[in-house]
């Protein structure tokens, strides 16, 4: 299995960036990933919430095939431990899927075309995190659960 994660607008703080560098890294010792940015949209100011939520689901939704399954980083979606995400990733892998997209939306969301594509959302937190660092969190718990799945020492009950 492949995993995916996009997100929109580049990292500008580069302390995150090289920790985003550091777990991709790590990460890739143990599945293919791939961070796909894509680029903030321009003239954001004369659009409405919802143009832009339209705007940002066309570029997501530009990114996926039609076997790869979709999971949205929501503040609605379900919460998982970190071994109970490492299980879900378990499944997901015993399941067949090719390549399994995650996404971290815009500032607004999603609008409501991603929503109905995607087959899943998770929520990292009732609290909300600045974009850029959701990439960093996300990732290094991607890089937790597969440290998990194989028994090594990084993750501690």
């Amino acid at each position: 299995m492949n995993i995916k994660l996009i997100a929109i607008g580049k990292t500008d703080n580069k302390a995150l960036q090289t920790l985003i560098d550091d777990y991709t890294k790590r990460l890739s010792f143990y599945i293919k990933f791939e961070l796909e940015i894509i680029p903030d949209i321009k003239n954001v100011k004369n659009l409405s919430e919802s143009q832009q939520k339209e705007k940002e689901g066309e570029l997501i939704l530009s990114k996926i095939t039609p076997t790869d399954q979709l999971i949205l980083l929501d503040e609605n979606g379900k919460t998982f431990s970190s071994v109970g995400f490492s299980s879900e990733l378990q499944k997901k892998m015993n399941s067949g899927i090719k390549t399994l997209v995650f996404v971290i939306g815009g500032p607004y969301g999603f609008s409501d075309t991603v929503y109905a594509k995607a087959q899943g959302k998770i929520s990292l937190s009732l609290m909300t995190f600045s974009h850029q660092m959701v990439r960093l969190f996300f990732i290094e718990q991607l890089y937790r659960g597969f440290t998990i799945l194989r028994n090594e020492p990084y993750h501690h009950q």
